[in-house]
């Protein structure tokens, strides 16, 4: 019988033309800002993908070495190098040095012209100030460093500032809160493009513990409890609570455990934490939770449930919305890296 014909095959991905990354860089710029999403989009080189890479561009108004807020220096090339119209993403970084581009007539014009050319553009921390500086942040939801969302907000009203967003993407506008939340913004921006199993990949690839959700809280009240309770009061209380986190946690015990009458102890620990004991062995079992669904070590929700002290999934799922904006489902699939 005669061979069938053999199928034709695929064509590779067009990977002659690439997607032009353009970080901007100035005196005092936050190493982190740059490096850490730099780092993120450099681990593409290594992963086959379905169409154009990047291409990583750092620019200053007259190029050369550029000292960072650490004061290491990054090799730059001058900004009237890259035409606004070649950028596929402008990443404006921020540092202590921010506030005096504002003055820098050079760069703010070629931001300013820059902007409504690129497919999208990001501000990382304090970065956010100088989007806000040229208008486009006008009407939109925005993020930054948590010290300086007032500011932002105080100084541009017409901003929808989310004090405590990691990330935040409106339409073609995106802008993150400090230093590592340039990481998730990066990692986000590779899923828009390259979709999700890829993003997981590149976040393996960094060993990057969690790729957070942007509207997960810059800090978890766990961290804000400890944050908040100065003296440590509390802290040997915590490292028992996770020891039985499965058990009865009722005001009484903890009292006892703390030395304290539950009348004193429940007043004592909201002015030290900010929060009701209710709400502070909740926080623990979302944090006690979140790692069993990481290290998938347990199968089912339902059993990470009753291992964390919930009880039921339902009360999990109800607890991770609150905490984490995310369902415990929706963790586990986003994070376990599988």
């Amino acid at each position: 019988m005669p061979s069938k014909p053999a199928k034709p095959r695929p064509e590779p991905p067009d990977r002659t033309s690439t997607r032009l990354i353009a970080m901007v860089a100035f005196p005092g710029v936050t190493l982190l800002d740059i490096s850490g999403p730099a780092q993120v989009f450099a681990e593409l080189d290594a992963i086959e993908l379905p169409g154009p890479d990047y291409s990583l561009s750092y620019l200053s108004p007259a190029g050369g070495l550029v000292p960072t807020d650490v004061g290491m220096m990054i090799d730059t090339t001058p900004i009237e190098s890259v035409a606004p119209g070649e950028i596929d993403t402008l990443v404006i970084p921020g540092g202590p040095g921010i506030w005096k581009i504002r003055s820098d007539a050079k760069m703010m014009n070629w931001i300013t012209e820059a902007l409504p050319k690129a497919r999208r553009v990001a501000s990382v921390c304090l970065g956010a100030f100088a989007l806000a500086w040229t208008g486009i942040l006008d009407g939109k939801r925005a993020a930054t460093h948590w010290r300086y969302c007032p500011r932002l907000q105080d100084n541009f009203p017409k901003i929808r500032v989310e004090p405590n967003a990691i990330f935040v993407k409106d339409g073609r506008v995106w802008s993150s809160a400090g230093v590592s939340a340039g990481i998730d913004l990066a990692l986000a921006m590779i899923e828009e493009d390259f979709g999700h199993t890829i993003a997981l990949d590149v976040a393996r690839r960094l060993v990057v513990f969690l790729k957070r959700p942007g509207g997960q809280s810059q800090f978890s009240t766990v961290l804000a409890a400890q944050a908040s309770d100065v003296e440590g009061r509390f802290s040997a209380l915590h490292a028992w609570i996770i020891e039985n986190i499965a058990s009865d946690l009722k005001v009484e015990t903890l009292a006892e455990k703390a030395g304290m009458t539950p009348r004193t102890f429940a007043r004592t620990y909201v002015s030290r934490t900010g929060m009701t004991p209710a709400s502070g062995v909740e926080a623990l079992r979302v944090e006690t939770a979140r790692l069993l669904l990481e290290s998938r070590q347990i199968g089912g929700v339902v059993e990470v449930a009753k291992r964390a002290g919930f009880g039921d999934d339902e009360r999990m799922r109800r607890a991770f919305l609150r905490h984490l904006g995310v369902s415990p489902t929706e963790y586990r699939n986003r994070f376990s890296g599988s």
